[in-house]
């Protein structure tokens, strides 16, 4: 079982841009992830700032394809976000 509260913590980066788009997802999308997308979730926490900014941010994808699908699902979840009224 992943431990939110520790996927929390690793979700606050060096960048406040992806430190603003994992906030974002946790409220908006992490939630409704199966375990499985969990644990990849969180193993797509252990890349680099940079690489991870440019896969979240849609100027390239990871190379895992477990890895896209989370990122693909990141990308929906922040747009769906972006697309409501504030």
């Amino acid at each position: 079982m992943i431990d939110e509260k520790r996927i929390r913590w690793r979700c606050r980066r060096g960048m406040k841009e992806l430190d603003v788009m994992l906030e974002r997802y946790l409220a908006a999308g992490y939630g409704a992830l199966r375990e499985e997308d969990k644990g990849d979730f969180a193993r797509l926490l252990d890349t680099l700032d940079p690489e991870l900014l440019s896969w979240l941010s849609g100027t390239a994808l990871p190379a895992d394809p477990r890895l896209q699908c989370i990122v693909m699902h990141i990308r929906g979840a922040l747009a769906a976000t972006a697309a409501l009224p504030a």
